[in-house]
Order: structure tokens, then C-alpha cells, then sequence
């Protein structure tokens, strides 16, 4: 008895080859029916055999193509209609959620291709097929079909036709599928040279020392030789970034293991779909190639393997008799603070004072993403910036709020987010707000996204600062749409960006640490613990707040807020200044005025900053006096304490040998509502003291981080006694710290804590927008 099933499959299944896959598993299993794209979702209808259509419905959640994500099959039963054959029809677009899939990385089959002669792409810098090449940059709208990206200006050869129209070939169905005849062109800014010429002139500029800047997939990237020590320092000169680690592309898998410890695991996300940067310990010495200077003073190093055909190239082109490096730094291609450079114009404009070349090509982007980061924490990823790859891949709800809205996120590490019903999109990555043109890249990237989602919001979240440019943008763009604005507490959003990835409805204990934050009386915050839910918080304790002296320069030197520090801690003023000088925080002087600023509250604000408190302890153990990008004080105290501890397992392993000076809780009230501050001066004066005295000030950076672990479990039971929940939430730009984060799940876990942290979005102001969407969701459905 024949039947006929209609199937609804939902997730990202659009631009992976999923049709394709879908016809021929149909035709091997003996069904007749259809395949459309309607946009939202896949429909198939299948007619056959009751058992060939449960095979079926097995080989498609089974067999899938590797790059979909299938989220959820719905299926019907409907009369059989006498279907003779399966077919892809043409898509179909209705409404509902949508899905759109991130760009995915060169697949293995086209990279062989791209390198035998006897291919007709060979050497092809636009090689792709149904399981690889560029999505979200080359859309222009749903569903994914040429006609609506970037490749529709390339009308296909006859030979590409075949293979984009025949189910047996590779590239049945391949949006962007082209040749040397048919596709896009490479060329050189300025100059004659295009395809072979340009790409053997780039790697000449390279080879010699000199910048190229090259167009990718999502973007520009800044390109030297990463083993020519002068090459990257002439970068960093150009570029203004002295000491902020760079990006390295290795040539291959080979290469990794050769300059880097490679733990389990990591091997499957460098050879990915997605390919981020993943950071990874150095090897010293043997035959490591990459130059200190990409990333000095730094255990680490981003390392990422090409996922672009061009890319490829320009470590091995056959024709070339000249050896090339197997290290690139591949930067991204932007002047400091603003987005990546995304077209020729901007190109010309920001890149042409940094690089000696620019290989562009004429396939246009239509919306920048930059290359994602992470770190590797416990056996799997944690996301430091989420961008190429997995934007704008949502995080999915198990609860379904119908209506919409647009969150605007932070100042720093700028990414927006999406909601709508239980989907939750965030952004690819657009930058520091304080530059006009990220704030400019912002804009431009909300409008795309609306249209490809196809969603418009009914109400704007913001983070409460008054003189944030993304709030401003948010306001804005809710006061043109007469729309609601919800003001979402900016430690607040950090909680709630942990707790809407882990989908935890319930209510948390919030430790949220991080630089600094606006807080609700008005003053700053950035060590934090809250009562948090979605729906609402309450501020519980915080570090025991300090002046700030200098303004934004605070934020820089970490020297200043160490001799504020030292001025509150000690027992006399005299020992606190003649702590100052020893240490040679400041001159005598510089001292001076500051005490001036202080007193007189000049150019001071007073906060609970734990990001600024990390900043200090660098500055007084001599690590870093000041910092050329955010956090670099912090990250440089973090590799000392972890050098330490690597150099001493034994005192790690004992915990009666971990040394720890405790914090003193003092209990106050906020808003009339019990609270607690955690008093560091105990810790602060060890710190003095031990260098002082000429302690390793590895070790000494060592106990602070134990100390500051134990001061956070500690508010955490307090927290626990004034509320009685038991569930913990780590997030802010100080849980980036692995060495932190590490002991405090140990230590909240042994409390018996249920911890809850970040792993696919940033615990750094990049994650806040998807926080600030879950709270508004929630806003949204009370009312």
C-alpha cells in the first residue's frame, strides 16, 4: 500500500545541499514526491512503501549533510497522489522562523580539487560546492537561492549550469557555484594585475617582508609573513598595536602540531566547518617558526587554518617556483577601533597607509563578519568573539515568547541580537562603538539582518548608560519606529546571556565581573553578585568600591587605581606613599596629583571595577605598569599566575598549600535591602608587601587569583544564605580569565553550587546582547 507523507524540517538546512541530499535519498529508498525551500523551513512530500518512508525518515535525520543543523521534523500524513518521480521544486517563500546559514569553510574534496591539474577549477580562488563556500556574507534575502546573493551578477557557464542542474554531480544545487570562466576575478588595487598575476604578486609582497591586505570571505585581513620578526614589527608600527597579540594561519594541521601544543579535541574545531581562531599554547624552541612578536609575552597564540580558497593559494601556488612561509599573521583588516574593512573603497581608504598591497576581488560582501575566537576551557570551546561560522546561528528557547525584539548591546566588542519567538540571533561581531564608523557598520548590519530574517521589532533593549553610542543608536532607532525602549542593567545582561545560552529559566545567583558597567544608583560597577532571573535582579554585594582617579586614562594605566588601592588599604597614609615609591607605581609627583584627585574627587569616580582590580595587582607586582589594549594588564597578571603554577604542580595539587588572604565581608544595605561588600585590603596590602620583600611575583600573582576565587565563592554562599537558591552564574570580561574561572567552578561545585558559565557566546560585552534580548523577551511577555 502506497503512502504520502508531508515533512516540515526546520534548523539550518537551507545552503548546505540539503535538497540535493534530499532527492537522492528519496530516489535511493524508492519515493516519489518533492523537495521545496519555503524559506522557514524544508517541505518535503515523500510517496512510497510504509517501510521505504521510514528508511527515508531515518537516512534524514541520520545522513543529513554535516554543515545543517536540523532543530526540529514535523510530518503529516496525506492520501497517495500517484507521484511517479522526486523532484526539487522551486522555492517557495512563506512565512515563519528562518534560518541562515553562517559561511562554512573550504571542504576537503574542493581543496583537493583546487590543487589537481587536471580539474577544471584547478587553482580556482572561488572553488565551492553544496557543503562549502560563502552564505551569510553573499545574501541578499531568503530564500538561498543565486538570484538573491552576491553570485547573481555571475550568470553560470554552460559546464557549471550541468553541475548546478544534475543530482550526481557535487554542485547540484550550489548557490555560488562558478568557475574560471564563469565566477568572480581576483585583482590587484591600483594596478593591472588580476587571477595568476595577482596572486603571484601578493605572495612576492609577502615573501619580501612587506603587508598584503586581503579580501576573504566576510572581509579584509592584513597578511605578513608571521616567521619575519621585522615584517610584524613594521605591521604593529603601521597598524598602532604594539603589543595586542595577532592571528596566525598556519598552512596546515602539520604546521599546528609543529608550533603548538594540541590538546584532544582541538583538532576537530580547527578543521571545521567553521575554522575560528582557537587559542593555543606555544611550543618554545625545536623548529617553531612564529616569531615572537606576534604574540610577545604571551603563553598563547590564535591560531586558525585557512578557510578560503584564496587563502590556500597564497601558501602554495604550483606555478610559483618560489618557496613560500607555512605562518601568515592574518589579521583583521581594520585601522585601530574601527569595523573590518568589508569593500574596496574602505580598503583604499583605511588599509592603504598600512599595507604595500591589496588583493581584492569583484564578489561583493554584503554583511562584514570577522573571523570568531575562542579559547578551550574544560575540554571544549569557550567563545571569546562569535562571528564567521556561527552568526547568526540562533540560540533556541524552550520557551516561545511571540513577539520581537532588537537588542543594541554593549560599547565594547559591539555584537547586536535578534529575538523573535524562541529564537534568539546574534550578530556577527561589529566592533567598539566609540569609533563613528562601528557605529555607522552597526547600523548598516541591523538593516540586513531584519530583511534576511525577516522580522521587525516591536521593542528596543539597551544597555542604561547614558553616553553608550550603541544605546544611543538603539534609541534612535526606536524613537524613528515609535517603539518601547527597555534598559537593561549592563551586569544584569551579562547574567542573562549565561543564563538565557544554558536556557535556565530559573533564578541564579549572578557573579558578574568585569571592567565597568553603569550601575542603577548611578555610580559604576564591575564586581558584582546579583539575584537574577530573566525577569528581574537584585544587587546582593559587590567588591568594597574605591576612588578611581584620571577618567578614562584609569581604564589604560593600571598604575593609577594601584596607588588608589594602596592609599585605601593601608593602616597610615605615610606607609601607603612609601609603598607607592618603592614600588615605583609613579613619581613623587604623579603621586601628588593624584592624591590631589582624590581628595578633591577631581576627574574620580568611585568603583567596584574587579576588571580595574586586576588591572592594579598587575601594575604593583611590576607585570604591567599600563596597557597598550583592554585587558592586557589582566591577561599578563593571568599567564604569570599560571606559569607559577605550572612551575609548582605540588602547591597546586595540596589545598592546604594554597596560600590565600582572605577577604573580609562587611554587611550594609542597598536600596534598603540587606548587601555585602568584599573587603580587599587585606590582599592588596600582601600584595605590596610580598614584592616589597622580592617574592616571585608569579606566585604572588598566584595567590591573588586564589584569593579572589575563594572571595567569589564565599559571596556566593553568602548570596545562598539571603535567598537560598543554589545555582551560580559566571559571566562578565573577567571570566575570561581560565586560571579564574577554573577555580571558582571547582571551589562553587565543592559548595555544592549548580555552575552555570559560558561556552558559544563571550562572557566579555560581547554576549550582553543576547542578555539584554532574553530580558526584553521576557519584559515583553508580561505585559
Amino acid at each position: 500500500m502506497r503512502i504520502r507523507k508531508r515533512i516540515r524540517v526546520y534548523g539550518i538546512v537551507q545552503g548546505v545541499g540539503f535538497r540535493p541530499f534530499v532527492s537522492r535519498a528519496a530516489r535511493q529508498d524508492g519515493l516519489a514526491g518533492s523537495v521545496c525551500n519555503k524559506g522557514p523551513y524544508v517541505e518535503i512530500f515523500i510517496e512510497g512503501t510504509e517501510e521505504a518512508s521510514e528508511i527515508f525518515l531515518h537516512h534524514l535525520t541520520e545522513k543529513a549533510p554535516e554543515r545543517s543543523s536540523i532543530l526540529k521534523v514535523e510530518t503529516q500524513d496525506f492520501p497517495a497522489e500517484g507521484e511517479k518521480e522526486f523532484r526539487i521544486i522551486r522555492s517557495a517563500k512563506v512565512k515563519g522562523d528562518i534560518f541562515v546559514s553562517p559561511d562554512i569553510a573550504i571542504c576537503d574534496k574542493c581543496a583537493a580539487e583546487l590543487y589537481d591539474p587536471k580539474n577544471r577549477r584547478y587553482l580556482h580562488p572561488f572553488i565551492n560546492c553544496t557543503a562549502c563556500g560563502p552564505r551569510l556574507t553573499i545574501l541578499d534575502s531568503m530564500p538561498y537561492d543565486r538570484v538573491r546573493t552576491s553570485m547573481g551578477k555571475f550568470p553560470m557557464c554552460p559546464d557549471c549550469e550541468y553541475e548546478y542542474t544534475h543530482p550526481s554531480t557535487r554542485r547540484y544545487h550550489a548557490q555560488p557555484v562558478c568557475c574560471k570562466d564563469c565566477g568572480p576575478h581576483l585583482s590587484v588595487i591600483g594596478s593591472g594585475e588580476r587571477d595568476a598575476e595577482a596572486i603571484l604578486k601578493t605572495r612576492r609582497v609577502i615573501r619580501e617582508g612587506g603587508i598584503a591586505a586581503v579580501k576573504g570571505i566576510g572581509g579584509f585581513h592584513l597578511c605578513c609573513d608571521a616567521s619575519n620578526a621585522e615584517a610584524v614589527r613594521l605591521l604593529r608600527q603601521r597598524k598602532h598595536r604594539p603589543m595586542k597579540p595577532l592571528a596566525v594561519m598556519l598552512k596546515n594541521l602539520d604546521t599546528v602540531r609543529r608550533e603548538c601544543l594540541v590538546e584532544d579535541g582541538q583538532e576537530e574545531i580547527l578543521t571545521g566547518p567553521q575554522k575560528p581562531i582557537l587559542l593555543l599554547k606555544k611550543k618554545t624552541g625545536g623548529e617553531t617558526r612564529i616569531c615572537r612578536e606576534c604574540a610577545p609575552d604571551n603563553a598563547f597564540v590564535g591560531i586558525m587554518l585557512p578557510y578560503a580558497p584564496v587563502q590556500l593559494l597564497l601558501f602554495d601556488y604550483p606555478p610559483d617556483p618560489e618557496g613560500m612561509t607555512d605562518c601568515f599573521v592574518m589579521t583583521s583588516g581594520n585601522p585601530k577601533g574601527a569595523p573590518i574593512c568589508m569593500n574596496d573603497a574602505e580598503a583604499e581608504k583605511e588599509l592603504s597607509g598600512i599595507c604595500d598591497i591589496i588583493l581584492t576581488n569583484d564578489r561583493d560582501i554584503r554583511i562584514r563578519a570577522d573571523d570568531s575566537v575562542m579559547a578551550w576551557h574544560d575540554g571544549k570551546p569557550y567563545m571569546i568573539r562569535r562571528s564567521r561560522g556561527y552568526a547568526p546561528l540562533p540560540f533556541l528557547s524552550s520557551e516561545k515568547i511571540p513577539h520581537r525584539v532588537l537588542a543594541s548591546g554593549g560599547e565594547l566588542k559591539n555584537t547586536f541580537c535578534l529575538a523573535t519567538g524562541e529564537l534568539y540571533y546574534p550578530s556577527p561581531y561589529i566592533g567598539d562603538m566609540a569609533d563613528l564608523r562601528s557605529a555607522e557598520a552597526l547600523s548598516a548590519a541591523v538593516m540586513r539582518m531584519e530583511n534576511l530574517l525577516e522580522t521587525e521589532p516591536e521593542a528596543v533593549a539597551v544597555d542604561m548608560h547614558p553616553r553608550y553610542n550603541s544605546s544611543a543608536f538603539g534609541r534612535e532607532y526606536a524613537a524613528a519606529h515609535s517603539l518601547p525602549v527597555f534598559e537593561v542593567q549592563h551586569h544584569w545582561a551579562h547574567i542573562a546571556a549565561c543564563l538565557a545560552e544554558n536556557d535556565f529559566r530559573g533564578k541564579a545567583i549572578g557573579v558578574s565581573f568585569d571592567g565597568t558597567g553603569y550601575g542603577s544608583d548611578g555610580t559604576i560597577w564591575g564586581g558584582e553578585f546579583l539575584l537574577a532571573d530573566l525577569h528581574s535582579y537584585r544587587r546582593l554585594g559587590a567588591i568594597d568600591p574605591f576612588p578611581q582617579a584620571g577618567g578614562d586614562l584609569a581604564a589604560k594605566e593600571g598604575w593609577r587605581v594601584a596607588v588608589s588601592l594602596i592609599l585605601k588599604s593601608m593602616e597610615t597614609e605615610e606607609e601607603a606613599e612609601r609603598t607607592i615609591l618603592s614600588l615605583q607605581l609613579c613619581s613623587p609627583q604623579e603621586l601628588k596629583l593624584q592624591k590631589a584627585m582624590i581628595r578633591g574627587r577631581i576627574n574620580c569616580v568611585t568603583s567596584t571595577s574587579a576588571g580595574r582590580l586586576f588591572d592594579a595587582i598587575s601594575a604593583v607586582l611590576g607585570i604591567r605598569r599600563q596597557s597598550t589594549f583592554e585587558g592586557e594588564a589582566s591577561m599578563a597578571l593571568e599567564y604569570e599566575a599560571s606559569r607559577w603554577a605550572e612551575e609548582h604542580p605540588e602547591k597546586v595539587k595540596d589545598p592546604e598549600a594554597e596560600e590565600k588572604t582572605e577577604c573580609g565581608i562587611f554587611k550594609s544595605s542597598f536600596e534598603n535591602r540587606p548587601f555585602f561588600t568584599m573587603d580587599t585590603a587585606a590582599l592588596i596590602r600582601r600584595m605590596a608587601k610580598g614584592r616589597e620583600k622580592g617574592e616571585d611575583r608569579g606566585k604572588l600573582a598566584y595567590i591573588f587569583h586564589r584569593s579572589i576565587s575563594d572571595m567569589i565563592v564565599r559571596g556566593c554562599e553568602e548570596c545562598r544564605k539571603m535567598t537560598q537558591v543554589t545555582a551560580a552564574a559566571l559571566s562578565g570580561g573577567v571570566m575570561q580569565n581560565l586560571l579564574l574561572l577554573g577555580m571558582c567552578e571547582k571551589g562553587l561545585a565543592e559548595k555544592g553550587f549548580q555552575v552555570l558559565e559560558h561556552s558559544l557566546t563571550p562572557a566579555n560585552d560581547g554576549g550582553i546582547a543576547l542578555g539584554q534580548a532574553a530580558v526584553a523577551m521576557e519584559k515583553m511577555k508580561g505585559e
